[in-house]
């Protein structure tokens, strides 16, 4: 019996293959399989899995053209056995004891799905930046719903440091949007999992090493204007379908909008004026459905639905320049003060106390001449 099946999308990572693989191979859980699905590689990425496959029967190909990252993991997922499915990208890698540990936990809490923190991993030191902090303290180590418990909606999909439940992906008609290219297909995958899954379970510790420093990476694409907007219908359709349209249409648009920003801020200015067009016709349609009155949205969503970058698209991206400017200033601020000598600090210290001093002595000074004039007043009248 197959426990989970991992799946593999492929695409033109000679460099970084090997690792994941042997990573994948070496696992604790013996009772998984492989499935690495090549997307038309024009490097030695195919030749590689071949050679893999000779040695471990666990692994399955599929080879086919380039047809984009949805369509590959969905051709995944069909393919898959497994009671579980997992995900890793082929320029990252996860620890031996991760697939375990994960299956024990899903199988004893009996949950649709079990998600874990990650590593950022940058290979040319070899070493992990940091460990993410996705979830709450207080929903570590418990089985929660993800539509009464919301906040996992806000934060990264990073699909790949989870597992999910095959047969609640397969009844719940849970797959990719298959768009050409790597185009954040990524977005409505999670959100369709979190507005299925009524038993979830986080766990604090990191598994899976998330690589930063692939310049390929489909994440710094410049390109795809309208990406978001697409995974967002698609939602939005898997939403009305599932009769979930009414209670999570304003958490939809929410995460929609906060998608929205992230997607003007990272255009250049001539495509990002293009997809400001965008972010207005699809406010005024939130707003006229009613999913931004105020009392059907919580904090995030009444930042995100009254921000200027929403509201007026177009004057956001002129702004732009500032708002850069802002995040650049500040760093530069905190830089520069850590270089100030103790000594300078301290004679900032002093000079800070004298001015509150003097402003405390100002203050007494006021209120004893108002006194004295009341006190002057009485004597008059006496």
């Amino acid at each position: 019996m197959i426990k989970v099946s991992i799946l593999v999308p492929i695409y033109n990572v000679e460099q970084f293959l090997p690792e994941c693989l042997d990573s994948l191979v070496n696992q604790t859980l013996k009772e998984i399989e492989i499935i690495c699905i090549n997307d038309g590689s024009k490097d030695d990425s195919l030749k590689i899995i071949k050679e893999y496959a000779k040695k471990d029967k666990r692994i399955k190909i599929i080879d086919k053209k380039n047809s984009g990252y949805g369509d590959s993991m969905n051709q995944g997922l069909k393919k898959a056995t497994g009671e579980y499915i997992g995900i890793v990208e082929s320029d990252d890698f996860i620890d031996t004891d991760a697939f375990e540990k994960l299956y024990t936990i899903a199988k004893k809490q009996r949950v649709e799905v079990v998600k874990s923190n990650f590593y950022e991993y940058y290979g040319d030191t070899k070493k992990n930046k940091g460990t993410s902090d996705m979830f709450p303290a207080d929903e570590i180590g418990r089985v929660i719903d993800p539509r009464e418990e919301r906040q996992i909606f806000y934060q990264p999909p990073c699909i790949w440091a989870a597992i999910y439940d095959r047969e609640f992906l397969e009844k719940n008609e849970i797959a990719f949007l298959p768009t050409p290219g790597a185009s954040y297909q990524d977005t409505g995958f999670n959100f369709k999992v979190w507005a299925s899954a009524r038993r979830a379970y986080f766990v604090k510790r990191a598994f899976l090493h998330y690589r930063q420093d692939n310049s390929n990476s489909s994440v710094k694409d410049a390109g795809k204007i309208y990406c978001v907007q697409e995974e967002y219908n698609d939602i939005k359709r898997f939403l009305e379908e599932k009769g979930l349209m009414e209670e999570l249409g304003p958490l939809m648009y929410t995460c929609q909008f906060g998608g929205y920003i992230w997607n003007l801020h990272r255009l250049k200015f001539k495509p990002a004026m293009e997809f400001a067009e965008v972010v207005k016709k699809d406010y005024k349609e939130a707003k006229a459905a009613g999913y931004l009155n105020s009392d059907r949205l919580d904090e995030v969503g009444k930042y995100n639905s009254r921000i200027i970058a929403i509201r007026h698209p177009k004057v956001y991206v002129f702004l732009r320049p500032l708002h850069d400017f802002r995040n650049w200033i500040k760093p530069a601020i905190s830089k520069t003060a850590k270089t100030i000598s103790p000594r300078y600090k301290q004679r900032l210290h002093t000079i800070e106390l004298i001015s509150k001093l003097s402003e405390a002595q100002s203050d007494i000074s006021t209120k004893v001449s108002e006194l004295e004039s009341k006190v002057e007043g009485k004597n008059g009248k006496s």
